[in-house]
């Protein structure tokens, strides 16, 4: 693995991969939580916008070629980070980059379609609303924050998307697609002189732009965070024939360190099948399908969340033994001695390495981890940390964390159907 920086700024991660394949991921650090309140969605609408044209192709001559060239490709924005990215043969790998770069570098965010992609975007935020986990959690981020930016869905809502101008978009990709914001990812079979070379070629000549208040933006990512709303919120469908449950608890205040420690707890308390949530729950009492709790550390979210799916007669009963667990694993001590972490530690590997086997997918979390801690190759090293985690200290991250929950529940509207 090695990481090279452009005489632009650009950031380049390179990992070997023994196929003949190459993935890439093109990002930036110019996702949601950069957008002011009075334009959410922008960041979203931008992402569209650039696979509308660039100066010298249409929108259905970008379309024609990534069918030719790529075995998948895609683009993502988050809260922290928006990224482009796709797999191609080796040999295709200078074509495919060369189509990306021209998306990236040449857009002509042309007026003819815009209106019809605001309307693409809008049936989006419908579908997005359809997915009734989506829907829950969506609905614990609004009730549980008074002023973060997840408390309003990553493609904002249909009033702010209908109202966002072409010289809106044109002004967030001058401010925000930056050489000093983009990090490029490659996993690739080719020798890291050959992918340099074509990396240099069609993206080196990027301006040197840089974000000039750089640190006002860093400082104001500090203020993003704030203390959850505790309480138990309902909202009732009428489509549900089932329960949605999610729990959600602050990581924010949280080191590096503790973090490692909560992620070494979490392989216990809820990822997995001999999970306690998972035995206690469905294996013990059979009250749901799947449960597990999940890490969410990314910049501007930083959550510690359980999810699971029930029936409408079992809800209250399975938010009671939840909570019940909750308080019992706090009452652990010596329950991870050497062994115990040791045997954690491998199986959080095992689980990363799994989910990493994919060559896009280790590309895409390369350059993420890059974009949000400034160390893409942290990705293959936080096992390491996890080894000389004590006892002690998860048990006070434990403490620390499972707190004040915001417990959402999603439920059928019963009365509607009498």
């Amino acid at each position: 693995m090695e990481k090279i920086k452009l005489i632009n700024g650009i950031k380049l991660l390179y990992k070997r991969a023994e196929n003949n394949l190459t993935s890439f991921t093109i990002g930036f650090d110019a996702g949601a939580n950069r957008e002011e309140k009075e334009n959410l969605g922008i960041a979203h609408v931008v992402e569209h916008m650039l696979f509308k044209g660039t100066n010298s192709r249409s929108e259905y001559e970008i379309n024609k070629l990534c069918d030719e060239t790529f075995g998948f490709c895609n683009a993502m924005t988050n809260y922290p980070y928006v990224v482009y990215y796709g797999t191609t043969l080796d040999e295709d790998f200078e074509k495919g980059f060369e189509i990306y770069s021209d998306i990236i570098l040449n857009p002509c965010f042309p007026q003819k379609g815009f209106y019809e992609e605001i309307e693409v975007i809008c049936a989006e935020l419908k579908e997005w609303k359809d997915d009734s986990n989506q829907f829950c959690e969506d609905s614990m981020f609004y009730n549980g924050f008074e002023k973060r930016r997840i408390k309003d869905l990553i493609i904002g809502t249909e009033e702010s998307v209908r109202s966002i101008t072409i010289k809106q978009i044109k002004d967030f990709y001058e401010k925000y697609y930056t050489t000093d914001n983009c990090v490029i990812s490659v996993v690739s079979s080719l020798n890291i002189r050959d992918i340099l070379k074509i990396v240099e070629r069609y993206i080196g000549n990027m301006k040197a732009k840089l974000v000039s208040e750089k640190g006002i933006i860093e400082e104001n990512l500090e203020n993003i965070y704030e203390n959850n709303k505790p309480g138990i919120y309902y909202e009732y469908r009428d489509d549900l024939q089932g329960a949605k449950i999610q729990y959600c608890f602050p990581i924010h205040n949280l080191s590096p360190r503790e973090v490692s420690a909560l992620k070494v707890f979490n392989v216990v308390f809820g990822d997995g099948t001999s999970s306690i949530l998972f035995d206690e729950v469905r294996t013990k009492r059979g009250l749901v399908y799947d449960i597990s709790s999940k890490i969410k550390n990314e910049i501007g979210i930083k959550l510690f969340t359980i999810s699971l799916g029930t029936s409408n007669e079992n809800a209250y009963k399975t938010i009671e033994i939840i909570n019940f667990e909750i308080k019992k694993v706090k009452e652990l001590r010596n329950f991870f001695d050497k062994e115990c972490l040791l045997k954690l530690c491998k199986s959080y590997k095992l689980r990363r390495m799994v989910a990493l086997e994919k060559s896009i997918q280790t590309s895409v979390s390369l350059c993420v981890y890059e974009i949000m801690y400034n160390d893409g190759f942290e990705l293959f090293s936080e096992f390491e940390v996890m080894k000389d985690i004590t006892d002690s200290e998860i048990m006070d991250v434990v403490n620390k964390v499972l707190v004040n929950a915001t417990v959402q529940v999603l439920m059928p509207n019963l009365e509607s159907r009498r």
